[in-house]
């Protein structure tokens, strides 16, 4: 395959992948902006720009975080790379430059996003609810998923799509989990509060885990044992381990139809023994936010590795 092609399919899939997680995000401000305020939290909806990396940008186009602009500036925005608008359109793009790499229901699945997305932007923003606009968009990205797993043919790009998603996932979930590291209070007391509680069941069902928690653990609710199922539980499938999988999965089936291993399986391999060996305690030993922080590093640079070793022309 050639490597500009994989390259789309690969950014086909993290673009979907992105614009996803920016609308959980979105959900996950909306519930705990719920919650009573209370001294020294931090701004719920400023902890989603830092946690997902777009405070920057935000801060040079509107400064103070109003709620109002942030749903507008992780929804709408072309200014964010991150956007909902602009990762839907650029999967559209990438899809396009691929068109014949792809079955006619793949897409179907991505122009029709793209379609509705227009007709979204040009409905008045006061008929537009926030739970309109996520659920809206979790819909196509399963829809354009389901079409990826349902119709492709398993070669080669199949597993460039689902290295861009494994990989996407695995830094945002990462990223959805430090939300949490952001909002929580200042005073070490209230961890495992009632409150706190709260907050970790919010983002389970941000990230549609909440029934799937309750059928792996039941009983009470933790942060030790959300922790260890989105981080540590290879059911869960969204958690750090099964995403670091899925892209060990694929880069050794490339590995195999390429006839020539790759530096960036050594990597995935090394990240995934890594996450093997490790106990929740660790985690929280080392520091939520720390551990977090230093995935989201091993994450990207695998993707450099990626990139290196398979899209940009030299295999090695």
């Amino acid at each position: 395959m050639l490597s500009r092609t994989a390259d789309n399919l690969y950014w086909i899939a993290r673009n979907i992948e992105r614009a996803e997680t920016t609308a959980r995000f979105l959900e996950v401000g909306a519930r705990i902006a719920l919650l009573p305020s209370a001294a020294g939290y931090r701004n719920e909806w400023d902890s989603l720009l830092r946690a997902s990396g777009t405070a920057d940008g935000f801060a040079k186009k509107y400064g103070d975080p109003v709620q109002r602009n942030i749903e507008s500036y992780l929804f709408f925005d072309y200014d964010n790379p991150s956007s909902v608008a602009n990762c839907i359109t650029r999967a559209r793009e990438n899809g396009r430059i691929v068109r014949t790499a792809l079955t006619t229901q793949v897409w179907d699945a991505l122009n029709t996003a793209f379609q509705e997305l227009r007709q979204l932007e040009r409905t008045p923003r006061s008929q537009l609810d926030l739970s309109r606009l996520t659920e809206w968009t979790m819909r196509h990205a399963a829809m354009v998923r389901g079409a990826i797993d349902a119709t492709l043919l398993r070669n080669d790009g199949w597993d460039f799509l689902n290295l861009g998603y494994y990989l996407e996932r695995a830094d945002n979930t990462a990223r959805l989990m430090d939300v949490k590291y952001y909002v929580l209070l200042p005073r070490v007391e209230y961890v495992g509060s009632g409150l706190d509680n709260y907050q970790w069941t919010t983002l389970l069902r941000a990230m549609s885990s909440h029934r799937a928690f309750h059928w792996a653990y039941g009983g009470e609710v933790t942060a030790g044992k959300i922790a260890h199922f989105l981080i540590l539980n290879p059911q869960c499938p969204r958690s750090l381990i099964t995403s670091i999988q899925g892209m060990n999965t694929h880069l050794d089936r490339l590995g195999r139809g390429y006839h020539r291993s790759s530096t960036a399986q050594g990597n995935a391999r090394s990240l995934l023994a890594q996450l093997a060996e490790m106990r929740v305690e660790d985690v929280f030993e080392e520091g939520l936010h720390e551990f977090l922080s230093r995935f989201i590093g091993e994450v990207a640079q695998l993707g450099v590795v990626i990139h290196n070793s398979y899209l940009n022309g030299d295999v090695r």
